[in-house]
C-alpha cells in the first residue's frame, strides 16, 4: 500500500452539521418569507456554497450575500455547535495516519469556523493543513480551496478526495484528482455517481479499503 495525501470535506463527511445548517438556512428562508420544505430536503444545505443553494430555494440571485449575513448571525453564534463527529472518525484517522498518509482538509466552510470546529472536536492534530472559503469572497467554490491548498503543499505522492456531494467530486476533478463519495452525508449518491466519483463507501471500514487499493 503506498501511502496517499488524502483531501477531506468536513461537512457531511468528517462531521455531522446537518441541524445547525438547516437551522440557520429556515432562518434566512423565513427572513425572505418563502416557504421552508421539510428538513429533509434542507439537507441539500449541507457541503455546497450557500449561495448556490440559496438560489434554488428562491432567494433573489442579488439577494444571496444578505441571505448568507442572515445565515450567519446565528450560526457563528450557536449554529456550527449543532454538530458533531460521525461516530469511526477518530478511528478512522487514526488507521491512516498509521498507515503514512498525509490528511488535509479543503472544505466549502469558511476556514475560521472549520478550525474552530476541528478543534472543538479534537481533529485538529490528524491534520496538516485546514483550508476552507473566505468570509472576503476570493475562496468561495471547492475547486477555489483545492487549488490554494495545492498551491500550499508538496507532494509526489496520489492525491485522493474524500466527500459526500459531486461538489467534491467535481472541484476535485478540476484538479485532475478522483474522488470517493462517502454515503453517510447529504449529498445525493447517486448524483456523485453521475459525476464520476470513483466509488462509494458506505461505511469508515469501505472507506479505509478503498484509499488503501
Amino acid at each position: 500500500m503506498k501511502p496517499k495525501a488524502i483531501f477531506f470535506d468536513l461537512d457531511g463527511t468528517l462531521t455531522d452539521s446537518g441541524e445547525g445548517i438547516i437551522n440557520c438556512a429556515t432562518l434566512a428562508l423565513e427572513h425572505f418569507g418563502l416557504p421552508v420544505p421539510s428538513r429533509e430536503e434542507m439537507g441539500v444545505f449541507v457541503g455546497p456554497p450557500l449561495d448556490l443553494t440559496f438560489v434554488k430555494f428562491g432567494v433573489p440571485a442579488d439577494k444571496t450575500q444578505e441571505a448568507i449575513d442572515v445565515f450567519r448571525s446565528r450560526y457563528l453564534v450557536t449554529g456550527k455547535w449543532e454538530n458533531a463527529p460521525y461516530p469511526g472518525i477518530h478511528g478512522l484517522l487514526d488507521a491512516l495516519k498509521k498507515q503514512g498518509h498525509r490528511l488535509f482538509v479543503a472544505t466549502s466552510k469558511p476556514e475560521v469556523t472549520a478550525l474552530e470546529v476541528l478543534a472543538k472536536f479534537e481533529l485538529t492534530d490528524y491534520f496538516e493543513m485546514i483550508c476552507g472559503a473566505t468570509l472576503d469572497g476570493t475562496r468561495v467554490h471547492k475547486s477555489d480551496v483545492i487549488a490554494y491548498l495545492l498551491g500550499k503543499i508538496e507532494t509526489e505522492q496520489d492525491i485522493i478526495m474524500v466527500g459526500d456531494t459531486e461538489f467534491d467530486v467535481i472541484g476535485a476533478a478540476a484538479h485532475g484528482i478522483p474522488t470517493i463519495g462517502v454515503s453517510w452525508g447529504y449529498g445525493d449518491v447517486s448524483a456523485m455517481a453521475e459525476a464520476g466519483a470513483l466509488a462509494i463507501a458506505n461505511t469508515m471500514d469501505e472507506l479505509l479499503t478503498l484509499i488503501d487499493q
